[in-house]
């Protein structure tokens, strides 16, 4: 099944009709006719399955004939990580924390970021192609990028994590994790977090964790926090 991508359908759309640029990309590229079926999500848990009834280059217009909701899981997993200084291994990331299914991501701006600004349209269609490629019902969210001082004193959940590297008596991700539970994980940059975040942390009820015995890049740490989560809440 091939999915796309459409914010704005809802259960009450009857016709719709897609941008010149998917619609060309739909019929030249993809070579989609009258009457062929398409399967689309507004990436809020509706996959709809819609019929071509004008196969234009320029305004491609498709029926909705019928949707079913895809259940949403039981735990709501947020990832705030730190931007890393090339930025195709934060796309990594994005990529297949969507894959692996992910709620939130929040970059967060560390003392030792060497990176303060991010792409976030790119960010988006990195998120976008993930998501329809992995057939997902839902949509990630990408939150604006945010210091981390401002993170840590508006964020609240049922379970929040910080993964550092400083030698400390830390649980693994695996041992502290409740299953079913809201969590957020923190995870620094390439320099890790400095002790002035640490202890602000602490401060705002966030246990220390380990991700393993070795010491993983930015991005390959998120995909393991993010991959541990999934793992321990599979039914």
């Amino acid at each position: 099944m091939q999915l796309f991508y459409t914010p704005e359908v809802t259960t009450e759309t009857k016709n719709y009709t897609f941008s010149k640029e998917e619609s060309k990309h739909m019929v030249r590229v993809l070579r989609k006719k009258e009457d062929d079926i398409l399967h689309i999500t507004n990436g809020k848990g509706y996959i709809f399955s819609a019929k071509v009834i004008v196969a234009d280059q320029k305004n491609c217009v498709v029926e909705i004939m019928s949707h079913e909701f895809q259940k949403q899981k039981n735990y709501r997993l947020h990832l705030a990580v730190a931007p890393t200084k090339m930025n195709d291994r934060y796309e990594w990331f994005l990529e297949k924390a969507t894959e692996i299914g992910i709620d939130t991501i929040t970059p967060i701006i560390c003392d030792r970021s060497e990176r303060k600004v991010i792409k976030a349209e790119r960010f988006e269609k990195i998120i976008q192609s993930a998501t329809k490629q992995s057939l997902s019902a839902y949509f990630p969210k990408l939150k604006p990028a945010i210091s981390f001082s401002n993170f840590i004193s508006t964020h609240t959940d049922e379970q929040l994590f910080i993964a550092h590297c400083e030698e400390d008596n830390k649980q693994s991700l695996k041992q502290a994790l409740q299953p079913q539970k809201d969590v957020t994980i923190l995870i620094g940059p390439e320099g890790d977090f400095s002790l002035k975040e640490i202890t602000l942390a602490l401060q705002h009820n966030y246990v220390p964790v380990t991700l393993g015995d070795t010491r993983l890049r930015t991005e390959t740490a998120a995909i393991v926090a993010c991959h541990s989560v999934a793992f321990l809440n599979e039914e």
